[in-house]
């Protein structure tokens, strides 16, 4: 009876932690560059009350007899599938179109993201919302000058360019960087990732469209790549399962009760 009790516990344990990865993706679901996460169980050890023999002379093989206590959480993963462009007509507002990541530092600290939507700072250095900069195939922050500069451009492979009375010029390239394990990144806020060993290291800087990561797009965005329709489903599942591991707990207490009342 008290392996019920345990095993409903891991299911609804688990189930809550389903639907806090569930609420998570709901709540990003209009996040630019958010990618979603699943979750995964696996079956905890099982009690062997018979073991399984093989056959003899006078009968044939039989399988053991085993009793689980219950499930455990086996994996959340990120689901690093693109998400749709948005149209923004803003020119500084970048789309990789397929894999790839641009480098930002923060602090000192190479960090990663798939959200373009990057401006000039006071001092004409592209940053992110947050202030970050967003590093060139040099490592070097990139510049756009404001005096004379009458239009900017950025290419399918990042070169930033600029007219700049009446004559143009490069002023820095975007870069990339690619992953052997995108899924294995950690998240650490802000729309950015910081590599992990399972990630590996990142390539060193690459041109976009190259190594196989995906030209860059201007004036557009990544969406998340949250499917609501997906969601509410998987939150039905996370509530019937909670609901389901909660009754075996209930009915468990009540045949305990049972056996409580047989002494009177």
């Amino acid at each position: 009876m008290l392996r019920s009790l345990y095993s409903g516990i891991s299911g609804m344990k688990n189930f809550q932690t389903k639907l806090d990865v569930v609420a998570n993706n709901v709540a990003n679901v209009n996040t630019h560059g958010f990618k979603k996460s699943r979750i995964t169980f696996k079956d905890m050890v099982s009690q062997t009350i018979q073991s399984s023999g093989g056959p003899t002379n006078n009968s044939g093989s039989i399988n053991s007899k085993q009793v689980g206590l219950g499930a455990s959480l086996a994996s959340i993963d990120k689901i690093m599938t693109p998400g749709s462009a948005q149209n923004t007509g803003e020119p500084y507002d970048l789309y990789i179109t397929g894999d790839g990541f641009f480098r930002i530092e923060k602090q000192g600290e190479i960090l990663f993201t798939r959200t373009g939507n990057f401006k000039p700072d006071e001092a004409g250095d592209l940053v992110t919302p947050d202030g970050y900069y967003v590093l060139g195939m040099n490592g070097q922050k990139i510049n756009v000058p404001k005096d004379n500069v009458t239009s900017v451009s950025i290419g399918p492979d990042g070169t930033v360019s600029v007219v700049e009375n009446n004559v143009s010029r490069t002023v820095g390239q975007v870069s990339l960087a690619a992953f052997s394990n995108a899924g294995g990144l950690d998240l650490v806020g802000d729309n950015l990732y910081r590599q992990t060993l399972s990630s590996g290291a990142p390539s060193n800087a690459i041109v976009p469209g190259e190594q196989g990561t995906g030209i860059i797009q201007t004036a557009r965005l990544e969406m998340s790549n949250v499917d609501l329709t997906d969601e509410f489903t998987e939150m039905i599942i996370a509530q019937r399962g909670f609901q389901s591991n909660a009754k075996t707990i209930t009915t468990s207490d009540e045949i305990l009760q049972e056996l409580v009342n047989l002494k009177r």
